[in-house]
């Protein structure tokens, strides 16, 4: 059987550089160790004047075991109908034997896809493969049209709705990694000779190449050899690290900022109602500052309009809703929240304007779509502009979530903008304080007072165990975070600051626990942990849970936000008490965390004292070693007993 790979590749579009067999390639083709091979995917883009994108895409799988025949047992291709139209146009199955299965393309089927929280109409295209065997092969032919965001219309043509939002413009995104190694990837753009495309390659190398082709400009890129990516625990994403190619016919970010802007002035996605204003009134009737307005819009806004993602028509994708009409759903998605505010500060006679950004990972300065996230930027009477976020700030006493700091941004504004990062929050806005007196009776119970005091991330770590709950489950949720020092813990009573007035200050909780033979006291000895050190309130303290084994790191890793931690106790003890075992004390300063921790023994009590800064949301493979020595002995603390020789 000698069927060559040009000959399908021809009839579907697009041409393979080199013809050989399928039997051939498959049988050369092997990488021991894993559930499938990919051993060619060649991706083939041809680009209209307009923007609007062809696809064509032609992938050769080998499977090598029964997980990887099972992770093939059906193709699917995603795709939104109101950017984009899809097709797979092909499929055979080449069995080890030799003989070969072309699969009927008229039993594709379609359906919605998957979703929760955003229910936007995406579908999927499915075809079922059957049952495959290890030394099998599944050759696929995909074609797309479109764009993977939904626009503002439908168009005047058929496939008018199907070009980018920025009209004109072509821009893609296309990882050179992949969790199974790949022998092949190729990736091919022809495009008008009109059009100027910028493009580079980040975190690797790719082989590129560029020639004109009468009216139009060819370019290609591949690479062999893909191998399976393999991450570390609580890197940064892998498009930050793993191989990449960005490619843009927009000239500058500046010209993505001002298409932002008018876009949306242009839609009239910020007009107030006689509704909004009443609102906006009534919210303001006590706000005695500039930024007391700002924060009581912003607050109202995250808490009020609830996240969820419906398709409401026109104004999907980079277009926002109009205010009027996500101020009377009272939900939507992230660009509805932001959308929302920005209604309401320019009704309350602010400057305000969207902006875009991406949550979770970096955006590179080659301006490409690489957004997942709309925000609101407000600008003071000082000229500055400042960041808000209504949909990550609910019950929060931020306005703009810390959680997104180190975060590249793009504002949409009159005068244009370049691309910008958020900068560092102070760990010192973001601290957990513990602090008890507490007393080792002689039968080992240890009876305790405590106060919790929390700042910004951290204080919504703390709040959340009362806002995001029912009022009936607070006290179990707290009865929870003692029960996790010890299975025998009672909460005798506790007092909190009200949990809704996060407005207020910050939050603030005393309690009493009793803890029955928490100690072990003999005739002439006391063995225990402090209560506040042995992982209480573990849930606001996000360094805990790294995994601290690798010696060194690789690549950039990522907390939940900049933090400091103090933690002190007092403990009276059942009689006259000198040390026979304490974890050592230690302090060290470095890039990636300072710490401070010690044992005392004060007029017969015990006195454990710990504190830390954490600096940074994103650190790099140097920072680890500070950061690493920090969570270390935290954690050698918590699980290190100590023994006193009692007289």
């Amino acid at each position: 059987m000698k069927k060559l790979l040009i000959l399908s590749a021809i009839i579907l579009g697009f041409t393979i550089v080199q013809a050989q067999s399928v039997t051939d390639l498959i049988a050369r083709s092997s990488y021991p160790g894993t559930g499938m091979v990919v051993v060619f995917d060649s991706t083939r883009v041809q680009v209209e004047e307009s923007g609007l994108s062809h696809v064509f895409t032609h992938r050769l799988y080998k499977v090598q075991t029964a997980a990887g025949a099972k992770s093939l047992s059906v193709i699917k291709y995603d795709y939104d109908p109101l950017s984009a139209w899809s097709q797979i146009r092909r499929a055979v199955i080449y069995k080890a034997d030799g003989s070969q299965v072309v699969l009927d393309t008229a039993k594709v089927m379609d359906y919605p896809q998957p979703a929760r929280a955003i229910y936007w109409g995406a579908r999927e295209k499915m075809l079922a493969v059957g049952k495959l065997e290890p030394g099998d092969a599944l050759e696929v032919f995909l074609y797309r049209k479109g764009f993977t965001y939904a626009l503002l219309s439908d168009g005047s043509g058929d496939d008018d709705r199907y070009a980018p939002p920025m009209r004109g413009h072509y821009y893609d995104i296309v990882p050179f990694y992949s969790n199974d190694p790949i022998l092949v990837k190729s990736f091919e753009v022809s495009i008008p000779r009109t059009k100027t495309l910028q493009y580079e390659v980040y975190n690797g190398e790719v082989t590129s190449k560029a020639w004109i082709a009468g009216d139009r400009m060819v370019y290609t890129f591949s690479c062999k050899d893909i191998r399976p990516w393999k991450s570390e625990p609580r890197a940064v994403d892998a498009s930050d690290i793993a191989p990449k190619l960005l490619l843009s016919t927009s000239p500058d970010w500046k010209a993505k900022s001002l298409w932002f802007y008018s876009v949306n002035e242009e839609y009239g996605s910020f007009k107030s109602t006689p509704e909004i204003q009443q609102k906006v009134n009534e919210l303001l009737r006590n706000a005695r500052t500039e930024f007391d307005s700002v924060s009581i819009l912003t607050h109202w806004v995250a808490d009020e309009i609830r996240y969820l993602g419906l398709t409401m028509g026109k104004g999907e994708g980079y277009t926002l809703h109009k205010g009027e009409m996500d101020f009377a759903d009272r939900c939507g998605v992230c660009k509805d929240k932001a959308g929302t505010l920005i209604t309401m500060l320019r009704a309350a006679g602010f400057e305000a304007y969207p902006a875009m950004t991406m949550a979770g990972s970096r955006i590179e300065y080659i301006p490409a779509d690489q957004f997942n996230h709309c925000v609101t930027v407000v600008k003071s009477r000082d000229g500055q502009y400042h960041l808000l976020d209504p949909t990550w700030v609910p019950f929060l006493r931020e306005v703009w979530s810390s959680a997104e700091q180190q975060q590249n941004y793009l504002m949409g504004v009159p005068e244009g903008a370049d691309l910008a990062e958020t900068a560092l929050s102070d760990p010192g806005k973001h601290y957990l304080r513990i602090s008890g007196m507490s007393e080792i009776l002689p039968d080992g119970t240890l009876l305790g007072e405590y106060s919790v005091t929390a700042e910004g991330q951290i204080d919504a770590s703390i709040r959340s165990i009362y806002t995001r709950g029912y009022i009936a489950d607070r006290a179990a949720a707290i009865e929870k975070e003692i029960l996790h020092v010890s299975p025998q813990a009672q909460l005798l009573k506790i007092n909190c600051d009200d949990p809704t007035n996060y407005m207020a200050g910050p939050i603030n909780m005393h309690f009493s626990v009793k803890i029955p033979d928490y100690a072990l006291v003999t005739d002439n000895e006391v063995i225990f942990t402090p209560f506040t050190i042995a992982g209480f309130f573990k849930r606001a303290q996000p360094q805990v849970y790294f995994e601290t084994s690798p010696e060194k790191r690789e690549y950039p890793f990522r907390d939940r936000t900049s933090h400091a931690v103090s933690i002190s106790e007092k403990i009276s003890l059942p009689g006259t008490a000198t040390p026979v075992s304490l974890p050592s004390n230690e302090t060290d300063t470095g890039p990636g965390a300072t710490y401070r921790g010690e044992y005392v023994m004060d007029n017969g009590k015990l006195s454990v004292n710990f504190t830390a800064q954490f600096p940074k949301r994103i650190y790099q493979p140097e920072d680890w070693p500070s950061f690493r020595e920090a969570v270390e002995y935290q954690n050698k603390l918590a699980e290190t007993p100590v023994r006193l020789k009692l007289k």
